[in-house]
């Protein structure tokens, strides 16, 4: 293994190079500061007016999704999270690491989103919708204007049954389109990975998804999905890999979010910085929440990624410089963890490359200390949540009780504003977990 070359350097002279590589080589939990985080906020933005596309399409949607979905009924078919506070949790994680934490902690509840239950209901949906509005105006069912309840109708279901729609996934973003793609009469073929949970696929296939399984990762379900819409012409591939439009889908929860802290008196300024921790796989998800965040408050968020020990796979790509080139593998990592939304070996080109100055930082995390804040959230505040959708969760930990964390602070000037500091974990999944699963989960610890 240390013999391999990887970027036209072994993997001694990484670890050599950039020390910290040795350590997540031995699986060990750490903290990388990013040390091409942009200070000034400013960005290499340029996408504002298609968030904000993406942004109308949804409230266009709506009147579809509400009368489709009764659970958005009272959000007016608007598919959101609520943002609570988690001062119980707060305590049970200062007495677990003996130190009080800095600050107010919140938890963005996308474990609770309609539809889906997860983050995915974000980039997911959306990505489905918009491929729908496609196909509607070129088979002239839509007129500007009109009231997208329509999308309900028989006529439409009839025109998109005759299209297909694939997608590779360890689990959740495969949910939420397959549940949005059945809906509005799409055939559509999950093509899952050997960490996806059984009860993900038998809840597709329930719902008329074709399910295709592979023995191995993340990356070969992909691949597959994308070889299947190759050869079909009607056949539309969500690629999680490299998808603007699911990013787009994500980056909208930015605005909402500075919603709900407005609307709880929360402020973020310089002298009240915001710590948002956001679990990551391949890097969809959290990278377009991300760019959202710093495309609204610029420099007073400073977002921050978590991973499992075995799959940081985007830490490795933004450490290395490699982004899509470096997999977990070739440092001797398994890529086999609880946290299966999170078990992917080799991140996203297209957001490591988009974020790359936007991210702060990134943590790596035990499936051992998953389980316990999974126990420890679902004790202190009656939540439960994936294993995966905890991982951000120790955030606040890793900024205060590691040298990087504090040296990130200090060269930030930010060790002084953190008694007035905002924390949000990212809560990722979880509401769908079946009753027995939960009760499995819970019990190991």
């Amino acid at each position: 293994m240390n013999g391999s070359i990887v970027g036209g350097k072994s993997i001694d002279e990484w670890k050599k190079d950039i020390p910290v590589l040795g350590r997540v080589a031995k699986a060990e939990e750490v903290f990388w500061a990013n040390p091409r985080y942009l200070h000034s906020g400013r960005g290499p933005f340029g996408m504002e007016e298609k968030i904000q596309a993406a942004s109308d399409r949804l409230d266009r949607f709506a009147s579809f999704i509400k009368n489709a979905y009764t659970e958005t009924m009272e959000a007016g078919g608007i598919i959101e999270s609520p943002l609570v506070e988690i001062n119980k949790f707060k305590e049970m994680l200062g007495e677990w690491h003996g130190r009080e934490i800095d600050g107010r902690l919140f938890l963005k509840c996308d474990n609770d989103l309609p539809i889906s239950g997860s983050i995915k209901a974000r980039g997911g949906i959306y990505e489905v919708l918009k491929h729908a509005e496609d196909l509607a105006i070129q088979h002239d069912l839509l007129k500007p204007g009109e009231d997208y309840s329509i999308f309900g109708s028989g006529a439409f279901r009839d025109v998109f049954s005759n299209y297909s729609i694939a997608v590779g996934s360890t689990g959740n973003l495969g949910l939420s389109i397959g549940l949005i793609g059945a809906k509005l009469g799409f055939k559509v073929t999950v093509h899952m990975s050997a960490e996806a949970k059984e009860w993900k696929k038998n809840k597709l296939r329930s719902l008329g998804v074709e399910v295709v399984e592979y023995a191995s990762d993340y990356s070969a379900a992909v691949e597959q999905g994308r070889k299947q819409a190759e050869s079909d012409p009607t056949c539309y591939f969500i690629d999680d890999e490299k998808s603007v439009n699911l990013f787009l889908g994500y980056a909208v929860a930015a605005e909402r979010v500075k919603r709900q802290l407005d609307e709880m008196g929360v402020l973020v300024d310089s002298n009240h910085p915001l710590f948002v921790y956001l679990p990551c796989g391949v890097g969809g998800g959290p990278g377009g929440i991300a760019y959202g965040l710093k495309v609204i408050f610029k420099n007073n968020v400073h977002c921050i990624f978590a991973e499992p020990v075995q799959s940081p796979c985007m830490l490795l790509s933004l450490a290395t410089g490699l982004h899509d080139e470096v997999s977990v593998n070739d440092f001797g990592l398994s890529n086999m963890t609880a946290a299966d939304g999170l078990a992917v070996g080799r991140s996203s080109r297209f957001v490591s490359r988009t974020i790359e100055s936007l991210l702060a930082g990134l943590f790596t995390v035990k499936d051992e200390e998953l389980f316990r804040m999974m126990n420890g959230m679902w004790l202190s505040q009656g939540i439960f949540l994936e294993p995966s959708a905890i991982a951000g969760a120790l955030g606040p930990v890793k900024l205060r009780q590691t040298a990087e964390g504090e040296e990130f602070l200090q060269s930030n000037c930010l060790l002084g504003k953190m008694k007035d500091a905002t924390h949000i974990a990212w809560a990722t999944g979880g509401s769908m977990v079946p009753e027995q699963e939960r009760k499995d989960y819970l019990q190991k610890i």
